[in-house]
């Protein structure tokens, strides 16, 4: 908190007062996000390609069964290929690359049951994250809190001060809330009969959701 003195054209001098004040509130996430991934090797590039895009279209064939806007949406991710060289001679030795397929969305438990259902790739990620319906609905509740109580701390302050009110000058307001959570995914063994049951074992968890303002009244008599 600062206190300066503050003249403006055509008004009587005044003190202006800078002061801040945030809400919070714990929101529990509701958008469930899991990342798959494969790699490949070997000594022709067009085979280790190949078998990347089968096990990509496996993949998505299977996601895309329970593909739904909003609830499993569905999208493939990073697909690389790159040589390998021998460390002593610094030719190229053979190929190795990579794909990637993301599945999001408010469905927990279909993209959990989907987890168990594709076989040509493994889990990378997996973490919960807030929906833009739901943060705007925490922020628009939280703001109106935190507004209440600048101008709570307003009002406190200039009576503390000795003046009888104040008046709002500049302002700013600004959210944030905690990223995706992230999980750590123990690897499985287990066949294939067994994988197509085995959901994914997932806890939301809750993001804490702030609103700060800030800014600066004109103290009043």
């Amino acid at each position: 908190m600062t206190l300066s003195a503050h003249a403006a054209p055509d008004t009587a001098p005044g003190e202006r007062l800078s002061l801040s004040a945030s809400a919070s509130a714990d929101i529990t996430r509701d958008v469930l996000g899991v990342a798959f991934s494969t790699t490949r090797e070997g000594p022709d590039a067009a085979a280790v390609q190949a078998a990347l895009k089968q096990a990509l279209d496996a993949a998505l064939a299977e996601a895309r069964r329970v593909a739904k806007p909003g609830q499993v949406d569905v999208q493939t991710g990073s697909f690389a290929l790159y040589p390998r060289h021998d460390p002593k001679t610094g030719k190229i030795n053979g190929w190795q690359g990579s794909a990637e397929l993301q599945v999001e969305g408010r469905d927990a438990a279909a993209i959990a049951q989907l987890t168990g259902r594709i076989g040509t790739l493994t889990i990378a990620r997996v973490g919960y994250s807030l929906s833009r319906e739901a943060r705007e609905k925490a922020e628009a509740d939280i703001t109106a809190q935190a507004i209440t109580r600048y101008r709570a701390k307003a009002a406190d302050y200039a009576r503390q001060f000795g003046y009888g009110g104040y008046v709002v000058g500049e302002v700013n307001i600004a959210s944030e809330d905690a990223g995706p959570r992230p999980m750590m995914v123990k690897a499985m063994r287990m066949g294939a009969a067994e994988m197509a049951d085995a959901a994914l074992p997932t806890e939301a968890g809750k993001a804490t959701v702030t609103v700060s303002v800030s800014g600066s009244v004109q103290l009043t008599k």
